[in-house]
């Protein structure tokens, strides 16, 4: 199973949407909450390219983006892959 990660906020709802995709499908995810610390946050925009809206989503250590790309990957059929470890299409 791949690693996937996703960088969040407590209120976001758009946070909520990809945690809830994500769980649907079954795959474990770490989170973090960059609401409250600005070193997290930086952290998330250099690992973003300078994105620095939430939520930030990383399947393997590669920037998906946020809930939108990760619906759109779902939607085209290539998310199932990559969450098993396979190259993204």
């Amino acid at each position: 199973m791949a690693k996937v990660e996703i960088y969040t906020t407590m209120f976001c709802p758009f946070c909520g949407r990809a945690k809830a995709l994500l769980s649907k499908k079954g795959v474990a995810f770490t989170e973090y909450d960059v609401g409250g610390s600005s070193d997290a946050r930086a952290i998330m925009r250099e690992r973003a390219g300078g994105r620095y809206t939430v939520p930030q989503i990383f399947i393997d250590d590669q920037s998906i983006g946020g809930s939108d790309e990760l619906a759109a990957l779902d939607s085209a059929g290539k998310l199932d892959t990559m969450l098993v470890g396979g190259a993204p299409a």
